[in-house]
């Protein structure tokens, strides 16, 4: 580029161009933010937590909801009143529970008079009690919930807790609620620990995490208006992906840029013109990275699962918005700030930068020297820990589902213990009106049904709650709702054993459909990315055995080690998109390097070495980064986040430190030009000359 000068024209504009171009992206990133900001705050307003709302719309559990919402009164809040004693109730309590009960039925409208049901060893007395009150109204329904819970009180040896689907909805929201702010600050924490770290400086580190901030305020925005534009769902869990994803893949790409931007300063006088220059080298990779990582994700939206339908697109939104803010706000305020950002290890035009001993360098050198050992001992190690995948824990069930018990579940686990001859969590079924009689006779003579009531009719339908003889989600009741879906022609069988039921069904068909679409669509951006067939396979087959690797390390700790007693049925299909989505991501920069030196007449062993030895050091760090930031999940009261982060963070340190290391550079090596069969490079060396811009440098 030209030097600015005062007394010409052409270049003196060039220049004015260069003072306010950085200006103009940051008074433009302060309108949207400002146009963002108040629709980012109204992200929590939309977001749905419910069982019924992570179904399939086709799921019978979910005709069932709908139906029930359209039943006199619309959607009934049920819970449950638990009273317990010990050593047994006394005439008292059974005083306090009918008054407390009568007090309810008076203040509220509900669907029944409540009618206390004794336990045979004559500790526990439950009421169920519903109502119609709240709708499908969030506060109407917490409301009413906490009104029940004040009412309800114990107290002298009588304890008094509020159970029931109705209040383990209350209770999963708040969890959530609660997630937003707790998890925006750790995940903050974390990644500006680990940045100062990384750069050493006491003023850098601050740019890259604002600007993750600004990202995260967007991608809410962006999110709210495509559930109020086009109904997508959006969960707590959703939520909180989002944010990891623009904190962790938006730090990635920071690093690669200040890296790339350190090195160009000490040959560019200016640092518009060393910017300049680094987004030419890193821009393609940060770019094609992020491109793969979004269709990954979106591949999601093959998902019968409303939930996990739900997730592509606003993880997807998260990666493009923290690329969006890394490639445009990042670089202005790194120009506006000048070198002194870097203090004190500020970059001097014309310096050298100093070489370090590389620890890379060392580990490639290794995997270079027995290229097939070392990739048959990553396999095989990586193999036995898929093993532990066969150790992983049960289904998880409701009562499971959080790291610290609510009111809702210690009222499902006196019940359970206090009423084992019955379920205390009933069997919605909706049956057409005109046959009602038929199906509450077919559905008591069913085998594992105790009792049989009607509920409310609207509409041509009628409500049914059914009581089995099994515990709910129990392998009793599972075979107790079969069979009534299998004998009641024309009905819908649901509730929420049934909406379990309904959500491993659809998490088992969707693993099938997305997991080939996720590859496919990888596979063919590798392929054109890299122009080899042999490379873009060895990539993926990396990141799949990183995944099973991840999934068998969780087998091995969850319940032995953290006590959690089952799996989210979704962490398989979840972890594998995001594993290889990311996974793949540094598989773009190490083997785009390697490429390169190829291109420039390296030979395949020395492309391999060099590629890992300048790659190495930047990969790391974005590596730790970003699971540092799925980890944050570990912290979370919901037993779906805490295994999702864990297998996340596990995968993303594998790959990071065995697979790109030892196991993608080992076969590279041992492959040698094969690797980019069937293109030119497989064929003949290239001719030194011009290289393409290179991705990531040395830091």
């Amino acid at each position: 580029m030209r030097a600015v000068t005062e007394d010409s024209g052409t270049p003196l504009r060039a220049g004015s161009r260069r003072r306010m171009l950085p200006w103009a992206v940051l008074a433009l990133w302060v309108a949207v933010i400002a146009l963002a900001g108040p629709l980012a705050g109204k992200i929590a307003d939309v977001q749905t937590n419910r069982a019924v709302d992570y179904l399939p719309a086709s799921a019978d559990s979910t005709q069932v909801a709908k139906i029930q919402d359209a039943l006199p009164g619309g959607e009934s809040t049920d819970l449950v009143l638990v009273y317990h004693r010990d050593g047994g109730l006394t005439a008292a309590d059974r005083a306090t529970a009918d008054r407390q009960a009568a007090a309810l039925a008076g203040g509220h409208t509900l669907t029944g008079t409540p009618r206390g049901v004794p336990a045979k060893d004559g500790t526990t007395l439950m009421y169920p009690v519903s109502s119609t009150e709240p709708g499908q109204d969030d506060d109407a329904r917490k409301a009413f919930v906490d009104e029940v819970r004040d009412v309800a009180k114990g107290g002298g040896g009588l304890s008094v807790e509020v159970g029931g689907p109705g209040a383990l909805i209350v209770d999963s929201q708040e969890v959530y609620t609660s997630l937003g702010g707790p998890l925006l600050y750790t995940t903050v924490a974390v990644v500006a620990i680990l940045l100062i770290v990384i750069y050493r400086s006491p003023l850098l580190w601050l740019v890259p995490l604002v600007v993750a901030g600004v990202a995260d305020a967007l991608s809410m925005a962006v999110v709210y208006g495509l559930n109020r534009g086009f109904d997508v769902t959006v969960t707590g869990q959703s939520s909180a992906v989002m944010t990891i994803l623009v904190f962790g893949a938006g730090t990635d790409y920071a690093l690669l840029l200040v890296s790339r931007y350190r090195e160009e300063l000490s040959r560019a006088a200016r640092p518009y013109d060393a910017m300049a220059a680094a987004l030419r080298g890193c821009g393609p990779a940060v770019l094609a990275s992020s491109g793969t990582v979004a269709a990954g994700l979106l591949c999601l939206l093959a998902a019968d699962l409303t939930s996990s339908r739900g997730m592509g697109p606003i993880a997807a939104v998260g990666v493009l918005c923290a690329l969006l803010a890394m490639l445009t706000l990042l670089p202005a305020l790194l120009v506006l700030l000048g070198r002194r950002v870097f203090w004190p290890l500020v970059p001097a035009y014309g310096s050298t930068p100093g070489q370090r001993r590389s620890l890379f360098a060392a580990m490639g050198s290794s995997a270079g020297r027995r290229p097939v050992a070392v990739l048959a001992c990553g396999g095989v190690l990586l193999g036995a820990l898929a093993l532990g995948a066969f150790n992983m824990p049960g289904a998880l069930k409701q009562e499971d589902s959080f790291t610290s018990k609510p009111d809702s579940i210690s009222a499902m686990e006196t019940l359970a213990a206090a009423y084992p001859e019955r379920s205390t969590r009933p069997i919605t079924v909706i049956a057409p009106t005109d046959r009602v009689a038929e199906t509450m006779a077919k559905a008591g003579a069913t085998d594992g049904v105790a009792a049989v009531e009607r509920g409310r009719s609207g509409g041509g339908w009628t409500e049914l709650s059914v009581a089995a003889t099994d515990a709910p989600e129990s392998a009793g009741e599972q075979a107790t709702i079969k069979a009534l879906r299998d004998g009641l022609d024309g009905s819908h069988v649901g509730g929420p054993s049934a909406q379990q039921m309904d959500l491993e069904t659809a998490d088992a068909r969707d693993l099938k459909i997305v997991v080939p679409l996720v590859l496919l669509s990888v596979l063919l951006i590798l392929i054109a990315l890299l122009r080899s067939l042999v490379a873009p396979l060895l990539l993926v087959a990396a990141v799949v055995a990183v995944w099973g690797a991840a999934l068998g390390i969780g087998g091995l700790v969850f319940e032995p080690v953290l006590g959690l007693k089952g799996a989210d049925p979704g962490l398989p299909l979840l972890s594998f998109v995001f594993l290889v989505a990311l996974g793949v991501d540094y598989g773009i920069f190490l083997m785009h390097r390697v490429r390169e030196e190829a291109l420039s007449g390296a030979e395949p062993t020395a492309a391999a070495l060099t590629a890992l030895r300048t790659t190495g050091g930047v990969i790391a760090s974005a590596g730790l980064v970003l699971a540092a930031t799925f980890a944050v999940l570990t912290n979370m009261p919901m037993v779906s986040l805490v295994e999702m982060g864990f297998v996340i963070a596990v995968g993303v340190l594998l790959d990071t430190f065995l697979v790109r290391t030892y196991l993608v550079t080992s076969a590279s090596v041992a492959l040698q030009r094969t690797i980019w069969w069937p293109g030119k490079l497989s064929r003949t060396p290239a001719a030194p000359g011009p290289r393409e811009p290179e991705l990531v440098r040395n830091r």
